[in-house]
């Protein structure tokens, strides 16, 4: 039986693309935090995977983890009538000219931009590029889908367009409410992508990702999705649609060794986390998801009996005012007991936390880095905070002028740049702490012995270990010299002129 409505006609033949873009950039349809990444990984394109699942004919196309180049997919893109592209706010200067070459290549194509970037700046992202026909603003499937089935645009919900030089805003869209009517991703997956392409350091390799569940009631200042695109309300499939996708997909790839639930916030109601979990129990996979430090003990169990390996944790910070700055809506104290909790489960951590947020300061600095090695998780991320447009965090630097001159959060190859600074606390010396912080963190001796005994005894690993600690180590002599370059130009600027 069909989850979705068919129409009796043909729909325009759509391609749904995650673009191709820096190497080993992670920014595009599924990245939550688009940068390029210290080993090379890649996040699924979900949200592009649901109207692909939508459209008979359609086809969906992750250029970055399958190394197919902007050329290449001009040449793919002049066998369609439609193009959805999914866009990034680092990316979008490269998207804008692929979609340029594409329409030259194949001028019948219409071409729609989705995603967080242009949902905050629909108007300015049309007129930087002519290309576009239409953006779509939060939530997609239903708009793009209902104009491959030949909707007249002016009578689509939560799409903006030019009309005759002028803007066009529709009525905005109500969120999908009844997920479980959406099709299963991994369907998706399963037509038209290799998963033995991704690849996320701190997952088993291969892995799969989908979600459960759309929207995050958290407050969090600076995240991106919530704000900008999955919205705020909570909105959840049943117990029984994702049980059945993954009895499936267990079918589907017997030798993927993980599969992840990359939801903004997978346990946030702590009913329903137990009776998915009593569902995903007898079907004997490993899993891991989000989580929030409030997650209880209790649920914590139940999760682990079901199969969960590892929880991706947003820590952000080791000081308790920048918590309360960014309305994280957590205490150390509470990170701390459920960071005991998941380690007396034996359930793995991968810590996530961000130099640069309101409030911090050198000693913040050194308390989170501090904080961090206290609770001693398996891996960690370190980021630069950044200020993406729609975001309260985005508000607040520019209302107090915090933003660093040029605005660019990425830089030529997509690394991260620091674009936010404080009094006394220079960009650049953010940027400096996000590297001290990894080298303090990973060359402890209890952190080393933790990862030569990984490699030492799990032979299936081991040569990703070996491929990636020397992928680390060349990103890590790389930024260790444009910190002292960028060093170097400001004791050059500081220094008076000689006579």
């Amino acid at each position: 039986m069909l989850k979705y409505s068919v129409t009796s006609t043909m729909p325009l033949k759509t391609l749904f693309l995650n673009p191709p873009s820096f190497e080993n950039f992670d920014g595009g349809a599924g990245s939550r935090w688009p940068a390029t990444r210290e080993i090379e990984s890649y996040w699924y394109p979900v949200w592009l995977a649901y109207p692909a699942g939508m459209l008979e004919g359609a086809r969906l196309l992750d250029a970055p983890p399958h190394y197919i180049s902007a050329q290449q997919t001009i040449e793919i893109a002049k066998e369609y009538e439609f193009l959805v592209l999914f866009t990034s706010t680092p990316g979008f200067p490269g998207d804008i000219g692929l979609a340029q070459a594409i329409k030259a290549a194949n001028p019948r194509i219409k071409i729609a931009f989705v995603g967080p970037h242009v949902s905050v700046l629909p108007e300015k992202s049309l007129r930087d590029c002519s290309a576009i026909d239409f953006v779509t603003r939060r939530e997609f499937d239903n708009a793009v889908v209902d104009y491959a089935n030949g909707k007249p645009l002016e009578k689509i919900l939560g799409v903006s367009y030019l009309k005759d030089g002028k803007i066009v805003h529709n009525p905005d869209a109500s969120p999908i409410q009844d997920l479980d009517s959406l099709p299963h991703v991994t369907d998706v997956y399963k037509r038209d992508l290799d998963v033995t392409r991704y690849n996320v350091p701190f997952l088993l390799h291969p892995y799969v990702s989908l979600y459960t569940t759309r929207g995050c009631p958290a407050q969090c200042t600076f995240c991106l999705w919530p704000q900008t695109l999955s919205g705020h309300p909570w909105r959840k499939r049943s117990t029984d649609d994702v049980a059945a996708e993954m009895s499936r997909v267990k079918q589907y790839w017997p030798e993927v060794k993980e599969f992840f639930f990359d939801d903004d916030t997978f346990n946030i109601q702590k009913a329903r986390t137990i009776e998915l979990c009593a569902k995903l129990k007898p079907l004997g996979l490993t899993w891991s998801c989000t989580s929030r430090v409030t997650t209880d003990y209790e649920t914590l169990k139940a999760m682990k009996e079901a199969g969960c390996r590892l929880l991706i944790v947003g820590y952000e910070s080791g000081d308790p005012q920048i918590l309360k700055n960014i309305k994280k809506g957590a205490t150390i104290e509470r990170a701390r007991q459920f960071t005991k909790d998941c380690h007396k489960l034996g359930l793995v951590i991968h810590g996530d936390f961000i130099m640069g947020l309101p409030g911090e300061t050198r000693e913040t600095i050194n308390n989170t880095i501090k904080f961090a090695k206290e609770l001693d998780v398996e891996t960690i991320q370190v980021s630069v905070a950044h200020a993406y447009p729609g975001t309260e965090l985005y508000d607040y630097a520019v209302k107090n002028g915090f933003i660093v001159g040029s605005n660019k959060m990425v830089d030529e190859g997509g690394h991260q740049l620091a674009h936010i600074q404080y009094p006394g606390l220079p960009a650049d010396e953010i940027l400096a702490s996000v590297h001290r912080f990894y080298d303090e963190y990973y060359f402890r001796p209890k952190a080393v012995f933790r990862i030569l005994k990984k490699a030492a005894f799990d032979s299936s690993e081991r040569k990703r270990l070996y491929r990636e600690a020397k992928t680390f180590m060349k990103l890590r002599a790389q930024r260790n010299k444009m910190v002292k370059k960028h060093e170097g130009e400001g004791e050059a600027a500081a220094e008076p002129a000689k006579a």
